[in-house]
């Protein structure tokens, strides 16, 4: 989800590549558990002084390590992506050659992932390629396929401490493929909802996230017109998760609790609404909502300890990095 490269399917956050807009209507009844108020946080807004108006933080590892970037999108003002260390140090983190680049994911070993662009046009309809990085050194991913979409589109978004990372590219109809890749083997795995044929049909899915277990949070549109988020255990369990009265659900994170972050929509057109939400099993929704954003809150990663990423709009338009601590 989002602005920006990422713009997945109707993403709003964590998954939003160029030129991959889905289109969805209010979600019917859900078949999820009630959603809980907020628990106790701490929020932090984290922004790099390079650019002050838009900064999005996406992943977050056990070591407070966060994976980010700064800059719009728009023309004249490219996605530049980052780690942050502390509270105030940045570290530069671009696909060499590259005109954009967004750092998506990142897990414990020094693995950080993404996905880069050549252009930075005005309608924002950018190429977008996947990348995973060790001790600098860039790796490109692009999915197998004769069927891209046009400009290609193809995004990691998450990694484990396995070297497995998971994303997605939209094919030639503008469906999004999701897919696991090991970064060892060089293998490449679709994930596919429980059902769906294993060639190029079945429905639009977005995989965002993986934990040590091989667990996979993503979203994917249920039917034409509605989206939600999903967990699929790693012994094939595919637990649907739809925040009860949204407009759409997507899942961005998952730690090894299976703890998973999302965001979800409520409304339409101007009264539309955007809140963060986790998901544990056993406990449902709680919603997460930064008091400088209410309504305009994105959730994107969870590490181990409950540290929670993301972003949100302020009183002044501006799209400001969060950290949120229990």
């Amino acid at each position: 989800m989002n602005t920006s490269l990422r713009r997945l399917s109707v993403t709003i956050a964590a998954a939003g590549a160029l030129a991959t807009t889905a289109a969805f209507a209010v979600a019917g009844p859900a078949n999820a558990s009630p959603v809980s108020p907020a628990a106790s946080y701490h929020f932090q807004t984290l922004n790099n002084t390079a650019d002050l108006t838009f900064n999005q933080l996406l992943g977050i590892n056990d070591d407070g390590v966060i994976a980010g970037y700064f800059g719009s999108g728009a023309q004249g003002h490219p996605n530049k992506g980052y780690e942050l260390w502390t509270p105030n140090t940045y570290r530069n983190e671009n696909v060499p050659s590259s005109v954009q680049t967004q750092v998506t994911g990142l897990n414990n070993e020094g693995v950080t992932v993404g996905f880069w662009s050549t252009m930075n046009t005005a309608s924002m309809t950018n190429n977008n390629f996947g990348f995973y990085s060790v001790n600098g050194s860039f790796h490109n991913v692009n999915f197998p396929t004769g069927d891209n979409a046009s400009p290609q589109v193809d995004q990691l978004l998450g990694v484990n401490d396995h070297g497995v990372a998971v994303g997605f590219y939209t094919n030639g109809q503008g469906s999004n493929r999701g897919y696991e890749y090991n970064i060892g083997t060089h293998q490449f795995t679709r994930v596919l909802v429980p059902g769906a044929p294993g060639g190029t049909a079945g429905p639009s899915l977005t995989a965002a996230a993986i934990n040590d277990h091989g667990d996979v949070a993503g979203f994917y549109n249920k039917t034409s017109s509605l989206v939600d988020a999903f967990l699929r255990l790693h012994d094939g369990q595919f637990i649907t998760l739809a925040v009860p009265g949204a407009a759409m659900t997507q899942a961005f994170g998952v730690n090894e609790n299976d703890e998973v972050a999302g965001t979800y929509a409520t409304g339409s057109g101007s009264s539309a609404q955007t809140y963060g939400f986790t998901w544990q099993p056993g406990h449902g929704f709680t919603t997460i909502s930064d008091p400088h954003g209410i309504g305009t809150t994105t959730v994107n990663g969870v590490n181990d300890h409950g540290d929670i990423v993301g972003f949100y709009t302020d009183a002044a338009g501006n799209t400001d990095g969060m950290l949120i601590q229990p």
